[in-house]
């Protein structure tokens, strides 16, 4: 785990402060189980790195989109910095093999948390080539792992919020706005899902599963378009 030289290739920076690479992937869960460890968690440098990854999609999409509007510009960068993404770009460059996790963590893996810790990982692995390498470190990181997702983003729609646009066309078509309702929550406390049903009046039109409500929401929403044909 000490040697990060395969994942400093990855990230096309060699790193002149190694510990800054290395407590970018320490999980606060390990400190508990290793108290004596050397470094901090990588909390600090998620901050930094998150403010770092917005400014620079952010001013990547204003200069290389002038016509677009500023609503479309904040949709397109919500796709392209939610965890979902970024967590997506951390099994790209297989970062779990890397993180410092406590036990329990290390062994629950394929879950919501996982992928919150592997998101989280990602803005401070950002947040640490800003300070070892300053803004292009950071800048060809991001160009290279996550601004290349954009053009698969706005070619299959995902940039789109299925719930405002189910809202809109029923509120067109039917004068109706629809409702969401929690139908059951399964699965273990520190793992749970939510089935929710999308109605439009009494009409169920769709059921969503997820691991948040907004979440089971999106999912329901997104078959509803599709069953509408909408």
């Amino acid at each position: 785990m000490e040697d990060f030289k395969k994942l400093e290739k990855k990230l096309q920076h060699t790193f002149a402060k190694k510990d800054l690479l290395k407590q970018a992937l320490v999980h606060r869960s390990y400190l508990n189980e290793n108290p004596t460890f050397p470094l901090g968690h990588n909390e600090r440098l998620e901050f930094l790195g998150d403010a770092v990854l917005e400014i620079i999609v952010t001013e990547h999409l204003y200069h290389a989109y002038p016509q677009e509007t500023e609503g479309e510009l904040t949709d397109w960068r919500a796709s392209l910095v939610n965890a979902k993404m970024l967590s997506q770009v951390a099994y790209a460059l297989e970062i779990e093999d890397y993180l410092f996790l406590s036990r329990g963590e290390a062994k629950d893996k394929n879950t919501k948390a996982r992928q919150i810790i592997l998101a989280n990982a990602i803005e401070a692995i950002i947040g640490a080539l800003y300070l070892d390498g300053g803004t292009k470190a950071a800048k060809t990181f991001i160009d290279t792992n996550i601004l290349n997702h954009l053009e698969e983003i706005l070619s299959l729609g995902l940039h789109h919020d299925p719930k405002s646009k189910f809202q809109e066309k029923s509120q067109e078509l039917y004068n109706i706005t629809p409702r969401y309702e929690v139908l059951r929550e399964y699965g273990p406390d520190h793992d749970k899902m939510f089935e929710v049903g999308l109605y439009i009046d009494k009409d169920l039109v769709a059921t969503g599963n997820g691991s948040s409500k907004h979440e089971a929401q999106v999912d329901a929403a997104t078959k509803g378009l599709a069953k509408k044909k909408w």
